[in-house]
């Protein structure tokens, strides 16, 4: 197995992070061409809204598993109490705003990525909101941000779908 050299992560984590990228890539790319009324507009029943899923994707998938749990960041933990429901978007706030926000996490958890080996255990768990940790590497980590990146993916198709009937990808005979 190939050693990583400094600042650059061995071939499992780059390869493991070129998986999490085609997945932020197609949930940026489902929601190209939809108006601000339309990344606004509840289209399930639970009235979550496509802005409101990448400002989830952001706050509570990038900032919390990246910057609090694998890098125990104490900023990022202090700063975590501070947006409650990060699927609610304020309707003063832009929508370039919103997807800005999820391209900046992307790049501060891109940063811990890269420099974290993949056997390093998670530096800060919230034991009294989740109990035990389950989750004991930051290969389990990328693991997880990438099942549950595609699952929301899966959610952003479906809906956008709903909207103007585009659908990201379809493979054809």
């Amino acid at each position: 197995m190939t050693e990583p050299t400094a600042g650059q992560p061995g071939p499992e984590i780059k390869a493991l992070l070129d998986c999490l990228n085609g997945r932020r890539k197609h949930v940026l790319g489902a929601l190209d061409g939809l108006d601000e009324a339309d990344l606004r507009r509840p289209v399930l029943p639970s009235g979550w809204t496509c802005l409101g899923l990448v400002r989830h994707l952001a706050l509570d998938v990038e900032r919390f598993w990246f910057g609090a749990v694998l890098a125990g960041d104490p900023a990022v933990i202090a700063a975590l109490g501070d947006e409650p429901d990060a699927w609610q978007v304020d309707p003063g706030l832009p929508a370039a705003a919103v997807l800005d926000r999820y391209r900046h996490e992307i790049s501060l958890a891109d940063a811990i990525i890269t420099a974290t080996p993949a056997e390093a255990a998670p530096a800060w768990w919230p034991t009294e909101h989740f109990g035990d940790q389950n989750i004991h590497s930051h290969r389990e980590i990328l693991l997880h941000v990438i099942a549950e990146t595609a699952c929301h993916t899966g959610h952003l198709d479906a809906v956008r779908e709903l909207i103007d009937g585009h659908r990201w990808l379809v493979m054809t005979d």
